[in-house]
């Protein structure tokens, strides 16, 4: 598989990586099995970046990836981990804590679930409000100089955010959703991206499956999928925004590939320091993404692609109105 740098600090890393929350809760049962031959899978076709978060199911995704790798070359892999958010027994979340004295306790607490000695990639979920990103990047980076952070990593914050981190010590790259129907880092923060020489791995690629050709409006509704509540999978925005599915389906019939193929295709023609993950649960979804890096987009698929995914053509917010108050990744740059 080609290979691409995580910014122009960071580490080599695989040109898809592969997002492993929905092996643990969210997207309604998963099976454990599975899941794990899914990631040797993704491993075995040269995927090395494994991305996951603390507070994936409490816990349970990092221990699912220990697992995982029990009987796999540490240095073979990449491991990327989100931080920070809180959550109560009955599994809401509770808000944020980046202090550095909260950093490093839920570092140890990580350290311990994966079974390894350090992490490639530290990042908090979202900015605190409540603490200054110096101070958050400040504490990861005093892991770093400790031998159990290699590098540091941001999540869906702004332009400004990211300059005030970038300051403190270098960012490897920046994670935040972006594709077909996504596409708000386009407005400043891929350019400050670029600027400042950090990678971006773009998560939500398949739009967290609303464009990936298998979606229906009967999906989800046999488990507890949290989709069903955001805006983008609700009422009319769900019918018109299973209209532009029919748009990509289109387009992928006449290339010869699939909507998923073409959509993750896209996002990875974008630019070479971006790495879309994807969030495959199961070998054959992960065997249809595969399918995207043997697709090769001409200027024509990318005009008609243009034409028929306009910026802002999604119907709905990606989240709920409260979540999409305290992205800072939604608040344009002021210099």
């Amino acid at each position: 598989m080609e290979q691409r740098k995580l910014g122009s600090t960071g580490p080599i890393v695989s040109a898809l990586g592969l997002g492993c929350m929905g092996m643990s809760e969210v997207y309604g049962p998963a099976d454990r099995g599975e899941a794990i031959a899914t990631v040797h899978a993704a491993l075995d076709a040269g995927i090395t970046l494994l991305d996951t978060g603390d507070f994936y199911a409490m816990g349970h995704n990092e221990m699912l990836m220990r697992d995982a790798l029990e009987e796999v070359s540490r240095e073979k892999v990449q491991i990327s981990v989100k931080y920070g958010a809180l959550r109560g027994p009955a599994g809401e979340f509770a808000g944020m804590d980046t202090r550095p004295a909260a950093t490093r306790n839920f570092l140890a607490y990580s350290l311990q679930r994966l079974g390894t000695d350090y992490v490639d990639v530290y990042r908090p979920a979202r900015l605190d409000p409540n603490v200054p990103i110096e101070e958050t990047i400040g504490g990861i980076a005093d892991l770093v100089r400790a031998g159990y952070v290699r590098h540091i990593g941001l999540s869906e914050v702004g332009s400004d955010t990211i300059r005030r981190a970038h300051a403190v010590h270098p960012i490897a790259d920046l994670q935040i959703e972006y594709s077909l129907i996504e596409r708000g880092i386009e407005r400043d923060i891929l350019k400050t991206c670029r600027e400042l020489g950090i990678a971006v791995t773009a998560y939500g690629v398949l739009a967290r499956g609303l464009i990936s050709g298998h979606w229906t409006k009967d999906s989800g509704k046999a488990g507890r999928d949290y989709r069903l509540m955001t805006p983008r999978f609700q009422g009319s925005n769900l019918d018109a925004n299973l209209a532009l599915v029919e748009q990509l389906r289109a387009i992928a019939t006449e290339i010869g590939a699939t909507p998923a193929q073409i959509a993750i295709a896209w996002v990875a023609a974008q630019g070479k320091e971006i790495v879309p993950l994807i969030g495959a649960r199961t070998r054959n979804r992960l065997s249809e993404a595969l399918g995207a890096t043997k697709v090769t987009l001409t200027p024509a698929h990318l005009a008609a692609l243009a034409k028929a995914f306009p910026p802002n053509v999604a119907a709905g917010t990606r989240y709920a109105a409260e979540q999409m108050a305290h992205l800072d990744s939604e608040k344009p740059a002021t210099r």
